[in-house]
């Protein structure tokens, strides 16, 4: 194998430091991977240098290389274009493929006495009427969501028909959610004219819908029916609320789409919403495991998206500022024919709508990897505030507790995934700090959990396992007192001090380059205090059963014969008096290593106290 990487790493060392497209080769000289690159030797060498190095996706590519072609540009701008069109001929098995797996959906109304509306996938030979067909899942599910909503339809299991004995309506009922056909109140013929404007609505739009409406509306009042003009003229009001709440998401009759993602381990979920004539008309997610590169994931999925889709909108907005947005600005504005902007939005509307993105992007991946949403996104943020590579998974917090100069001790907690890890928590005794020393015993600890490391790391469990982040209880010298320990051992992972205000609050996160604001994330900022008071909690915790430990000894060593050592023997065997208490005399003398009348005395004696 190292024969191999020896002779494609020579053959990459000849290249050109011009721009480009490579294509990575299988033994069957199939193509198994196409990659851009604006200086071709640099990124080629990169992956047959230090092998050990990579990840194990990337690892699985190179050892199946056997080959490798190149293809020389002018620019970026046209390795994009080739790399893209590259991809679509081959379809490589380790480049990241947007696989159309949207099939047709359709609107049913089933054939029963009284109707149903749902959404469906498949148009059966029922007697019922489908509506469609439709690409989009989800036109279809929020078509029938708000139908069945305005025209107060029912969504339930219930059956109904005139063999069936009516029933107490649900809470849907109640609260306006339905007519309440188990009740009985609702004929069959005046339940057909509701299912008939629904299907109106559905297939015409609500402003054809409301005119019809206020048509009938108003003969149904010169016909003196009230009590039918009363129920279309709520049934008006229902379709125009929604239409009013459809239309705050844009206040413009614009066309754009809104692109975020949101990541999380080695996973990378991006989401798509399409925005045409200021309404939501359709959303894409894509989620992608085992992503080794985020940026370079960004960066592709924007270029392949938008070379295979026809529907190209006039303006981009993309939740993150490190695409190279000219770049590819240019190449969709090639793909689509017309001008194409991309924009990252810091404000306003355009924020509003990418932020919105992000969280629908952050829920999708969270249902993915059965997490919480808001977990992932306080994750995110957290990444994005402390410029990390990607969310950190697993975080380990550190604080110091004392009691004047004695019971100087120490903890450590562990957060993963945004939630707390107890299984992983640590207890430190401080050793080597005699006097109050909160900078000397934090270096302790950070070396003393750093050699722990050096020892189990082949574990990858407990000590064994490198934190993506370390969260400091205090200020920048406690910060300055960790860069000590991390220069002196040669060891990185991003630190950072987490700062309280005069009330014991969470107030902000500091670093060598000085104080970072976190008030303005509002999911980042409850982790961070979450994180900050639960590492309190467990060392002052920890700190509080060393002082009483430490009184029970003192207290033990009132008894003539019983020094120290004995009554440090006694505490760490029986843990606690009661355990004591209850033991028998034997026992206590041979931990005691004392005569069972001396032993008895110590029973006497804790008994009393």
């Amino acid at each position: 194998m190292h024969d191999k990487l020896e002779k494609l790493k020579d053959k990459a060392l000849r290249l050109t430091d011009k721009p480009g497209v490579y294509l990575m080769k299988n033994k069957k000289n199939e193509v198994i991977y196409v990659g851009k690159a604006k200086v071709l030797r640099n990124r080629v060498v990169s992956y047959f240098r230090k092998f050990d190095s990579h990840d194990e996706k990337v690892k699985s590519m190179i050892l199946n290389v056997y080959d490798f072609d190149f293809i020389v540009t002018d620019s970026e701008f046209e390795a994009l274009v080739l790399e893209c069109s590259l991809i679509k001929q081959h379809s490589p098995k380790y480049n990241i493929l947007l696989k159309d797996d949207k099939g047709y959906h359709y609107i049913k109304i089933s054939n029963e006495e009284f109707p149903r509306i749902t959404a469906v996938m498949k148009k059966n030979d029922d007697g019922a009427t489908y509506i469609g067909p439709y690409i989009s899942s989800f036109v279809v599910k929020q078509a029938v969501e708000e139908v069945n909503k305005v025209f107060m339809l029912p969504t339930c299991t219930e059956k109904f028909g005139s063999g069936n004995k009516k029933k107490r309506p649900c809470l849907n009922y109640y609260i306006k959610r339905c007519l309440g056909l188990c009740s009985g109140n609702v004929n069959r013929e005046e339940y057909a004219e509701i299912v008939k404007q629904a299907i109106d609505y559905l297939k015409n739009g609500s402003i054809q819908s409301i005119e019809k409406m206020k048509q009938q509306m108003e003969q149904a009042s010169q016909d003196l029916d009230y009590e039918r003009a009363i129920k279309l003229r709520d049934r008006i009001s229902a379709i125009e609320k929604v239409t009013q709440k459809q239309k705050i998401y844009l206040k413009e009759d614009k066309d754009i789409d809104a692109i975020a993602y949101s990541t999380m381990d080695n996973y990378i979920c991006f989401v798509v919403l399409k925005f045409r004539g200021g309404h939501i008309v359709d959303k894409d997610d894509y989620i992608f495991n085992d992503i080794t590169d985020f940026d370079v994931a960004k960066e592709d999925f924007v270029g392949r998206y938008y070379s295979q889709n026809d529907d190209i909108p006039k303006l981009i907005l993309i939740y993150d500022d490190k695409l190279d947005i000219d770049l590819y600005s240019s190449y969709i504005t090639k793909q689509a024919g017309y001008s194409v902007k991309i924009k990252v939005p810091k404000r306003g509307e355009g924020k509003r709508l990418v932020d919105m993105v992000f969280s629908n992007a952050s829920e999708q991946l969270a249902s993915k990897l059965k997490y919480c949403g808001k977990e992932i996104i306080a994750l995110q943020q957290l990444a994005e505030l402390l410029d990390l590579e990607k969310p950190p998974s697993y975080i380990e917090a550190y604080d110091i507790s004392n009691l004047g100069d004695t019971g100087i001790v120490g903890g450590m907690v562990v957060f993963e995934n945004g939630v707390p890890s107890k299984k992983n928590y640590r207890k430190f005794s401080i050793k080597s700090v005699q006097v109050r020393d909160d900078y000397a015993s934090m270096r302790e600890m950070i070396l003393r959990r750093i050699r722990e490391y050096g020892k189990e790391k082949s574990t990858n469990a407990g000590f064994g396992r490198l934190p993506d982040l370390i969260l400091i209880d205090g200020g920048s010298r406690h910060v300055a007192a960790v860069k000590q320990v991390f220069d002196q051992e040669g060891f990185y992972v991003p630190y950072f001090g987490m700062v309280k205000d005069s009330k014991h609050r969470t107030r902000a996160i500091t670093s060598e380059g000085g104080e970072i604001s976190i008030s303005s994330l509002k999911n980042a900022f409850l982790l961070l205090a979450k994180i900050q008071d639960e590492v309190h909690r467990y060392t002052i915790s920890y700190q509080r059963n060393v002082r009483k430990r430490t009184a029970f000894e003192i207290e033990l060593t009132h008894i003539d014969g019983i020094g120290q050592k004995k009554a440090l023997k006694l505490i760490r065997h029986f843990k606690s008096k009661t355990a004591l208490i209850k033991s028998d005399i034997k026992k206590i003398s041979k931990v005691a290593n004392v005569s069972e009348e001396k032993a008895r005395e110590i029973s006497n004696f804790v008994k009393s106290l």
